[in-house]
């Protein structure tokens, strides 16, 4: 894949997100960014420009709790730019306690799934357009611990639960981004864009930034060299820019040296993956979508 590229990223302020931003940001790309706080947006890109004065990016903002900001971002960045070389959703939350959106959805679904499906949906045209392009999505081998899906329910799943029961439910939601991703591979087949997902590994920036121990606990694994935030950033960006994977599709790969992951059932299931497909088409309806 020839620089520059005009790469649109979500979750770019914290965590691994913000390490492959500002490495994507140093090869040349026009990064476009969502953001949710402004604040954090504008240090960033500050810190960007003092290193690489010429860096090349803009942001818009949205909060993925409400969906028709992800909805207005994605039509403003539509249509101002001609062209998308990349998507990348990267943005996501890991919640100890239920919260439920002002659009009546669980706060985890609709962060790291619903949220990344709505603004996907919304910039597919641009992509084909664009094409050759990409769609890589941060999942998550959290998958696993999904103890499976029933997707109309778990989609509108409000029912509270406690620090222990969050992993399921975060895991609930890597799972529908997994099986997103290989649906909307079949989707795009032919079309010259490519869907791909992966496991970044364990990674301790932005670890657990609800647990009131998050940070020493931080410095901690940092000391002992556990986490390295920089193996997450460096398989995000090895999807998106790489020649390897430039035709590449429907594939979910691990951080380590890039191998493919095995899908946890449901996930290599054809029919689950359109039932959950056709169950979040429903569910975002109301924000006028055509895929």
């Amino acid at each position: 894949m020839s620089y520059p590229k005009t790469v649109v990223m979500t979750g770019a302020t914290n965590g691994i997100g913000r390490i492959a931003a500002i490495k994507l940001a140093g090869m040349g790309n026009h990064l476009i960014l969502i953001a949710r706080n402004q604040a954090k947006a504008e240090a960033m890109r500050l810190d960007i420009l003092q290193t690489i004065p010429d860096a090349r990016i803009d942001f818009f903002y949205a909060d993925f709790t409400r969906l028709s900001t992800v909805a207005e971002a994605a039509r403003a960045i539509g249509a101002k730019y001609e062209r998308i070389d990349v998507l990348i959703n990267n943005a996501g939350i890991h919640a100890f306690k239920q919260r439920v959106t002002s659009d009546g959805f669980p706060e985890m679904v609709s962060v790291n799934y619903i949220a990344p499906w709505l603004l996907t949906a919304k910039l597919s045209d641009r992509l084909v357009a664009s094409a050759p392009s990409r769609i890589v999505t941060v999942a998550s081998e959290a998958s696993r611990r999904s103890k499976g899906l029933t997707p109309d329910a778990d989609l509108h799943d409000i029912t509270p639960f406690t620090r222990l029961g969050s992993s399921a439910i975060y895991g609930r939601t890597k799972l529908m981004d997994v099986m997103f991703s290989m649906e909307l591979a079949r989707r795009l087949a032919s079309t010259g864009v490519t869907a791909n997902c992966l496991d970044p590994g364990f990674n301790v920036t932005g670890l657990g930034r609800e647990l009131s121990f998050a940070a020493p606990l931080e410095r901690f694994l940092n000391f002992l060299r556990v986490g390295d935030p920089n193996r997450g950033a460096g398989i995000i960006i090895a999807l998106a820019m790489a020649r390897i994977f430039a035709e590449v599709t429907g594939g979910y790969f691990s951080v380590k040296n890039a191998a493919p992951l095995i899908l946890k059932a449901p996930g290599g299931d054809v029919d689950a993956r359109r039932r959950l497909w056709d169950s979040t088409a429903r569910a975002v309806e109301a924000f006028d979508v055509s895929f």
